[in-house]
């Protein structure tokens, strides 16, 4: 590393003379196996790497001649750094290893990377992209049929040929080996609604990649709770269905009840009973905040949205999303709190994914987009641009409130690399073949949720990046 070695009047006086010397330095300690062998040589210096090489080489001869063992050989400390050379014996293939590992410049090089600026992955554009998905419509089991576009007809393939490129830095591509790693005997649980199983559904075919998961656990309508084992790292991933977040009751066509109600004082314990058993949570939500719906709290009907039939104080979402989001990270913050011994555990929230539509929903052409917009061609809506701010800014307040607990806040923001991309919707492939008799009068287009592969996976490959800093910071 030109690294000069000490001048001679500095180096060690009880170097040895002869290999044979340097060889019974190297057999001093005989460890049974599975100890912690350290066998320390203050006196071996070599004034070139060249030779320092060569000794190790010698001694990895003799250790292959008299020893089973792992060993590791410390040199002697440098001017500016201490040089760790190592020889190794790996039983399980029989093989040998040695090398050397600048250990002092390797901290420093580790506290140097943490301690950049970090990257603003959301500020950024999309490019093209010659390679192909990681995965298709038909080698992922767990694809919802509604996002499976290229199974269901979709002729266009351009729209699986971008990936996000941010201003000043770059996605690492997704390594689902790394991911499982990460995950290993840990639990991580998507929570929220359509958006957190859509995200959820495209992790589980990149892991796939790797390691295909088994299902042990299904429940409620159209599965909404679900979990999923990677046995070979024992690592858990699920999704549980709470569209508000808070405790909630969903209109229903079937019970006559065509508004949500929200009771903004409590989390749903369908969730938050699971909370001490994750250590990953990624929360979704937003859209259902948009429909029609009272707001309840301690209570009182605080008013309603979209209610004009009923003698109701009408109340803008923005703020009730608001009030959710905050006594969700909260209670979070608290159960965490006063629960001793709990492990650390990230917190990430999603942001808004804007929707396409450009028609009617039941019209074909309600989303028609072949290709991402470029820088400047649309401009984020008033709403989109709220929610997302609103989800920024509540978890920039939990981690002020929370830092350094053992809990870690993060925002998912993904709103302008979604809002980027009209092309990548199922619109009317939602169904299969949808034009196989025409063009329908009356069609269904699905403008808001991602086609499987698509560019919600970039999303992962920045939650990938997020839980590496998480971890590497812990440590």
């Amino acid at each position: 590393n030109g690294h000069k070695p000490l001048p001679p009047s500095q180096q060690p006086q009880n170097q040895p003379s002869s290999p044979q010397e340097a060889h019974h330095l190297g057999s001093l300690h005989h460890h049974p196996l599975g100890s912690s062998p350290l066998v320390p040589l203050p006196s071996l210096f070599a004034p070139s790497p060249t030779k320092r090489h060569s000794l190790v080489l010698l001694l990895l001869f003799h250790l292959h001649r008299h020893h089973h063992h792992f060993h590791l050989l410390l040199l002697p400390r440098y001017t500016s750094f201490t040089l760790l050379s190592f020889v190794s014996r790996c039983h399980d293939f029989d093989l040998f290893v040695c090398g050397f590992c600048d250990c002092a410049a390797g901290v420093a090089e580790l506290k140097k990377r943490l301690s950049r600026p970090r990257c603003n992955y959301s500020d950024g554009q999309w490019v093209r992209h010659s390679g192909e998905p990681r995965y298709s419509g038909t080698s992922c089991k767990t694809i919802k049929d509604g996002q499976n576009c290229m199974a269901h007809g979709r002729p266009d393939t351009g729209y699986l040929h971008w990936r996000w490129q941010p201003k000043q830095c770059t996605v690492p591509a997704f390594d689902p080996a790394a991911f499982l790693r990460l995950i290993e005997n840990r639990h991580l649980a998507f929570v929220g609604d359509s958006m957190a199983r859509n995200q959820l559904e495209s992790l589980l075919c990149l892991l796939a990649t790797a390691e295909e998961p088994d299902l042990v656990y299904r429940d409620g309508e159209d599965n909404k709770f679900r979990r999923w084992l990677f046995r070979g790292r024992n690592a858990t991933v699920s999704v549980l269905w709470s569209p508000f977040l808070v405790k909630g009751v969903e209109k229903s066509e079937a019970t006559g009840q065509y508004h949500n109600n929200l009771y903004l004082e409590s989390v749903n314990e369908r969730w938050a009973s699971e909370l001490d058993g994750m250590d990953v949570v990624v929360f979704s939500v937003g859209h259902w905040y948009l429909h029609p719906a009272f707001y309840h709290e301690n209570g009182v009907v605080l008013g309603c949205h979209h209610c004009p039939e009923f003698n109701h104080t009408e109340i803008g979402f923005f703020d009730v999303f608001r009030k959710a989001l905050n006594t969700t990270l909260r209670e979070v913050s608290r159960r965490h709190d006063s629960s001793p011994g709990t492990s650390e555990k990230l917190v990430v929230v999603t942001t808004f994914s804007p929707a396409h539509f450009e028609g009617e929903w039941d019209k074909a052409g309600a989303c028609p987009k072949k290709e991402p917009y470029k820088e400047g061609e649309k401009e984020m809506q008033y709403m989109d641009a709220e929610m997302r701010k609103i989800e920024v800014e509540e978890v920039a307040a939990a981690t002020e409130r929370e830092g350094g607990k053992g809990l870690r806040f993060e925002a998912l923001d993904v709103t302008k690399m979604a809002l980027m991309r009209p092309d990548g919707h199922p619109g009317p492939y939602m169904h299969p073949n949808p034009f196989a008799n025409g063009v329908q009068e009356r069609m269904q287009n699905d403008c808001v949720h991602w086609c499987l592969p698509g560019p919600i996976d970039s999303w992962n490959e920045i939650l990938l990046d997020m839980m590496r800093r998480w971890k590497g910071e812990s440590k």
